[in-house]
């Protein structure tokens, strides 16, 4: 039975665990690991899990965010010039575009940094990454739920584990090779030119 203390130990673990970046465990895995170490999570547990998986994150994501935010001009030139390409591609897309980065094991880095750049609402970018997370955070509770009840007999809570990390690492890798600029270019409607930008 989970406590309030346990869910509080959740938030801050996500929030430190989040604030590495490039090299921060996937949300499914921290949400899958505390579903499993309480066992037969309720419905309300595993959303409690969700949300406080999601919030620490977001926390922490929106910390590198604002730091993005406010020192942008303190980048590298060539380096401002490369995000600031990749951000035109995804302003449109924005909202959506980071959700989906929050939501998959995908390194979302890159997404955070060029919204930063590109000062993008803050109220906006908390939305759509709780949003994002909070959902990947439900998934990943769901499945240490449903792994403790069909297999939780046979195979030991640590071992479950580590086979939830080897398939998200799988997974990650499959991701890294998705280009999203050139899938932004080829599958989202590209926003008619103005006159003045056609000149």
């Amino acid at each position: 039975m989970a406590t309030p203390i346990d869910f509080i130990i959740l938030l801050v673990m996500s929030f430190a665990l989040n604030l590495v970046p490039f090299a921060g465990p996937s949300n499914m895995i921290i949400a899958s690991t505390a579903a499993i170490g309480i066992g037969n999570a309720s419905p309300l547990t595993i959303l409690f899990i969700g949300g406080m998986v999601a919030l620490g994150s977001t926390l922490a994501k929106s910390t590198h965010y604002m730091v993005t935010f406010f020192i942008s001009g303190k980048l590298a030139e060539k380096r401002r010039q490369k995000i600031a390409a990749d951000a035109a591609k995804i302003k449109r897309w924005a909202f959506f575009l980071l959700f989906i980065a929050a939501a998959t094991p995908i390194p979302d880095e890159p997404v955070v940094i060029s919204l930063g750049l590109m000062k993008y609402k803050p109220a906006k970018f908390f939305v759509a990454y709780f949003l994002g997370k909070f959902s990947i955070g439900i998934m990943g509770a769901i499945m240490g739920k449903f792994a403790v009840e069909s297999i939780g007999k046979f195979i030991s809570p640590e071992i479950m584990i580590a086979i939830s990390i080897i398939l998200t690492i799988i997974l990650t890798i499959i991701l890294l090779k998705v280009d999203i600029g050139k899938l932004v270019e080829k599958y989202l409607p590209r926003k008619p030119k103005t006159e003045q930008e056609k000149n």
